[in-house]
């Protein structure tokens, strides 16, 4: 299959769509196809809450986690909004969030504890938590995403797991630390400094982390924990992978360390406002679509992006050739 061929056999300078031009052979070589399809697209978002959030990581109180999950639930959340707005089918599945009172319908219930321990003081969840976390993961593939998708995003939502992602990303992509710590929701100064704190002593509880799913066991999230499952199982079923920003990327990761070839399927879709994500990506050598300083979470990059990733497929599919056209051949390369 000559998938470049095809490519540059539209009618266009060679390399003059860009990025598109490269989304379209990754999705080519995906689907090991000329005519790609992105069919029944799917968002999942994993919720959870942290208990490294006592420690005054974020500059929100963990009791917005369940208020946003039940926004995402309405039609009012950003990553509402976007998936409408993109005809993109949103699941939201409640990992381990610390509900104050009645769990809203419309959630996929498979909560490993109302949120994890205190990363600060002792591990984040248990051997058997962790193992419910892949089961569960593996599941929600299985059982919400249809057989017909080929293209799925990820997405979280919870308090504190911008702590969670900087020691994740630190240890599974070899980086310092301090390189990984910043603003999440909104710290200042003060609290970034506070956050680099707290996050170097629970660092400094395992001097070696080899395994990524100790690494998942010592310091992360419940949603973190299920979404690098579930990318394993999506990458099973050779689904695109759409990865929002720097806690899914902090998910990627470890699937990635898990099984290196998920890389392959892999789409990027922003790059975060987070300092950390821009040292992640580069460790992927992963190009992000897009770049708008964004930092919301919820999977509202993979959404916005998916666009994008749907006129890669469009001029794959419909743009003529040279031939079909009946324009010369010849012309120069794009500057």
């Amino acid at each position: 299959m000559k998938i470049q061929q095809a490519i540059d056999n539209k009618i266009k300078p060679r390399g003059a769509l860009g990025l598109l031009e490269d989304l379209a052979y990754q999705i080519c070589e995906v689907q090991d196809t000329l005519t790609p399809v992105l069919a029944d697209p799917t968002i999942v978002v994993f919720a959870a809450d942290h208990g490294v959030a006592a420690e005054g990581v974020s500059a929100y109180p963990a009791a917005v986690t369940p208020a946003m999950v039940s926004a995402c639930l309405g039609s009012g959340a950003g990553i509402s909004v976007f998936c409408r707005q993109n005809g993109i089918t949103l699941k939201v599945v409640d990992s381990g969030v610390a509900w104050p009172g009645a769990v809203p319908p419309g959630l996929i219930s498979k909560s490993a504890g109302p949120g994890t321990a205190n990363c600060f003081v002792s591990d984040a969840m248990s051997a058997s938590q962790l193992d419910f976390c892949f089961d569960s993961g593996h599941e929600v593939v299985s059982e919400e995403v249809p057989q017909t998708c080929t293209v799925i995003g990820f997405g979280e939502v919870g308090i504190g797991n911008t702590s969670s992602a900087a020691l994740l990303t630190s240890v599974l992509a070899e980086i310092p630390l301090e390189d990984c710590v910043g603003a999440g929701t909104g710290l200042n100064a003060e609290g970034i400094a506070h956050k680099a704190a707290v996050l170097t002593q629970a660092r400094s509880r395992h001097s070696v982390v080899d395994d990524p799913r100790d690494a998942l066991r010592y310091f992360g999230g419940f949603e973190i924990a299920q979404m690098a499952a579930a990318m394993l199982a999506a990458f099973d079923r050779n689904l695109l992978l759409l990865v929002d920003g720097y806690v899914a990327t902090a998910a990627f990761l470890a699937a990635w360390r898990i099984n290196p070839a998920i890389r392959r399927n892999a789409v990027f879709c922003h790059r975060s406002a987070e300092r950390g994500h821009q040292r992640a990506l580069e460790i992927l050598k992963a190009r992000p679509i897009l770049d708008l300083g964004m930092r919301l979470g919820e999977g509202t990059g993979a959404a916005v992006a998916f666009p994008i990733v749907v006129s890669a497929v469009a001029f794959m599919n419909k743009m003529a050739s040279f031939d079909e056209a009946g324009v010369p051949t010849g012309a120069p390369e794009a500057a």
